[in-house]
């Protein structure tokens, strides 16, 4: 097997009241689980098996749609659970990078709260709303459809994503059913912002530092 599911960094239930266990057990075990099988029969037998996920997706125009889909979905659901953490929410710290270049290109911690939650609300029908850097180190904010990324080829606006938030009803939709709204507003109550600097700094290296 070319890819594997990866493990939750904390238990099913650590993410409460925000996100349910149910909801995350059946999310991560059931959802995650298919994207990752389908993506390796799509792969299976081509020289895929050899490349890296962002090599695939960075390429993914010239692959079947399965490749694209499956892909997609195994990549968007491991940085999801990853920049989520028990012990996160609030404003990143002053001291972080990332909170710098919120303040730098957004204005505000709210301006970005707002800015993102907007992306996330206004989806039509499922897909992703993120944070992203772009190639002159500036973050931006945009949506994806399905399980599209920023890092595909095929997206108008491409970058590096360092936060995610899936809106796929089978998100939230046991503790939220049809409330989006107050299932984005929670999620800032999970951020795990010291991931969320990693993936900026990773992003940034060989840019102007702060």
């Amino acid at each position: 097997m070319a890819f594997q599911l990866p493990d939750l960094p904390y238990a099913y239930d650590a993410l409460e009241p925000h996100l349910d266990a149910r909801t995350m057990e059946i999310h991560h075990t059931k959802h995650h689980q298919g994207y990752t099988n389908k993506l390796n029969d799509a792969i299976a037998g081509t020289d895929l098996e050899k490349k890296s996920i962002k090599e695939i997706l960075a390429n993914v125009s010239k692959y079947p749609a399965g490749v694209r889909n499956n892909g997609g979905g195994f990549y968007n659901h491991d940085l999801f659970w990853k920049v989520m953490s028990p012990d996160g929410g609030g404003v990143p710290s002053e001291k972080m990078n990332i909170h710098k270049a919120i303040m730098r290109d957004f204005g505000s911690f709210e301006k970005f709260k707002e800015e993102f939650s907007a992306a996330a609300g206004s989806r039509f029908g499922s897909g992703w709303a993120w944070l992203c850097v772009d190639s002159d180190d500036k973050l931006f904010i945009c949506s994806t459809p399905n399980q599209d990324n920023p890092l595909m080829d095929v997206v108008e606006a491409n970058g590096t994503p360092i936060l995610g938030l899936d809106v796929w009803e089978h998100a939230y939709y046991l503790n939220y059913q049809n409330r989006r709204p107050d299932y984005v507003s929670a999620f800032f109550n999970v951020i795990n912002w010291h991931e969320v600097t990693e993936r900026y700094n990773d992003a940034n290296k060989g840019a102007s530092s702060f």
